[in-house]
């Protein structure tokens, strides 16, 4: 790869220096620029001078950085074999994401989860690790049973429906639904087990529907039922890190929280605990990355700090990816309020203005979730986020449908050997590789988003001036570089979790 080449050569006159050689602002300051003459307080025209490199056919100084410009052989030798750095190369790493929970709605935070969650997942699978998805259930706890109690007032509710009732009537019907937590906990009611069992497996049943629109197979499912007993007992044996507080049982970390509460339940927190034990004998990982909302962030800081209290052998392969919210015009959305908009009912309404297209729905919502920083919050569009006129999942996606149907009318064309100047589609095609490693080791998938976006831009600015097809004929270098850019728009989609239609 140029890139190592180039970085290769300068270690070799200044081997201790701290420097970076990646893309310049524009096309043109060259191909890659360093700024290694400034970090080594080095002359930049004396080092440039030093630099004698296979495959770059002009260095050139700007103030105290060097530029690099590729020979039209080495552009093309990189297109043909691009190599993505195998950062997480023997890495085992469990992804875990969407986490809904059974008996409510599949609300819109699932649904970013998932979309940074499973391009996270193939970021770090392209850049060589072991990955395993894992997907994080809540089918025991106050929910629970604010649903159950729902249903049993109003059977003809969906689950959904008798969450919001359950959760509405909560404050004036405390004891009752309270007396149903413990029964699901102890089993202990033989009507409230088969109600339990009905919903717990309608709800399962209709996530995976969801899963399998969005693109996600899971490898591991582990639900609230099998930690609950295991994060108990983890505090219960820990008095010396989780002290007993009016009949609870608290840890004081950066903020003081409650592991088991007065009637002698797990929280969350408690449960977390056991599920990280869970997680770590069913997948040896070297690390874990779990995907929650940012307001979860101080909590997983407690519940990671009281973590590597238990386990100090296990300190630092817990990380926490957090998310913003999406908000409409109404502001935030809550499933614990009724008449939202579930992430649900945005596919479906999506696919709907998408005239059928479930694929492009996908896309459209993803690429709005993915195109900006992970902790961000989202503006959502609808009527923006299906536009082709570019910044959306569809603009990338019909790109990649153009680039597909050019090949085929290729097909059959008589095919030349024309030559062609080198174009600035063929010097961005060159950084993709280095996009992806760059994406995968900050665990951001806007990197990738934003390469994708800009490569559609200037495919689409090329394919209105250039003639791939003249009179039954095809330049061979022109159709080999539109099956670059299928290629590289397909294999860039596939990494964001974004279907690459063939047609639209």
């Amino acid at each position: 790869m140029m890139r190592e080449k180039i970085e290769q050569a300068i270690r070799a006159i200044l081997p201790d220096a701290k420097f970076s050689v990646s893309r310049p602002s524009s096309f043109g300051h060259g191909d890659y620029a360093t700024n290694a003459a400034l970090v080594s307080k080095m002359d930049p025209q004396e080092l440039a001078d030093k630099l004698s490199i296979p495959g770059v056919e002009k260095v050139e100084v700007v103030g105290k950085f060097i530029n690099f410009f590729l020979s039209h052989d080495a552009i093309v030798g990189e297109i043909k074999n691009p190599q993505i750095e195998q950062v997480y190369a023997g890495k085992k790493i469990l992804v875990e994401y969407t986490d809904p929970n059974p008996f409510k709605e599949f609300h819109i935070g699932h649904l970013m989860s998932n979309a940074i969650g499973e391009s996270v997942a193939h970021l770090l699978h392209h850049t060589g690790a072991e990955v395993v998805r894992a997907n994080y259930q809540g089918d025991v706890g106050p929910h629970v049973a604010k649903a159950l109690w729902g249903k049993m007032q109003k059977p003809d509710m969906s689950w959904g429906e008798a969450y919001v009732f359950g959760n509405e009537s909560y404050e004036s019907h405390k004891e009752e639904i309270d007396s149903i937590n413990k029964k699901v906990y102890d089993k202990s009611d033989s009507a409230v087990n088969a109600l339990y069992d009905e919903g717990r497996k309608k709800s399962l049943e209709h996530f995976e529907e969801i899963y399998k629109m969005l693109g996600t197979k899971f490898d591991l499912y582990f639900f609230e039922s099998e930690t609950s007993a295991r994060g108990l007992d983890i505090v219960k044996t820990h008095p010396e890190i989780f002290e007993e507080s009016d009949g609870a049982r608290i840890f004081k970390g950066e903020h003081t929280r409650v592991f088991v509460n007065s009637l002698g339940l797990p929280t969350y927190e408690a449960k977390d605990l056991g599920l990280a034990e869970i997680k770590k004998e069913k997948v040896p990982f070297d690390f874990s990355i779990t995907v929650t909302a940012n307001e979860q962030d101080a909590y997983f800081r407690v519940v990671f700090e009281a973590l590597a209290r238990l386990h100090p052998e296990w300190e630092g392969q817990f990380k926490h990816i957090s998310h913003g919210m999406m908000r409409f015009a109404e502001g935030k959305m809550s499933s614990r309020k009724g008449n939202v908009i579930t992430g649900e009912s945005l596919l479906r309404d999506l696919t709907e203005a998408a005239r059928g297209k479930e694929d492009v729905a996908v896309g459209a919502i993803k690429y709005v979730v993915l195109k900006q920083g992970s902790n961000k919050d989202i503006i959502f569009d609808p009527e923006k986020s299906l536009s082709l006129e570019g910044d959306s999942g569809p603009y990338v996606q019909y790109a990649h449908v153009r680039a597909l149907s050019l090949i085929k009318k290729a097909a059959d064309a008589e095919v030349e050997g024309a030559p062609h100047e080198v174009s600035e589609l063929e010097r961005l095609l060159i950084h993709f590789p280095q996009v992806v490693a760059h994406a995968a080791k900050n665990l951001e998938p806007h990197y990738v988003t934003t390469y994708l976006t800009e490569l559609a831009s200037v495919f689409n600015s090329w394919y209105a001036t250039e003639r791939v097809i003249v009179d039954g004929k095809v330049s061979a270098p022109l159709l080999e570089l539109v099956k670059a850019v299928e290629r590289t728009l397909a294999q860039g989609l596939h990494i964001l979790g974004i279907p690459a239609p063939e047609e639209m």
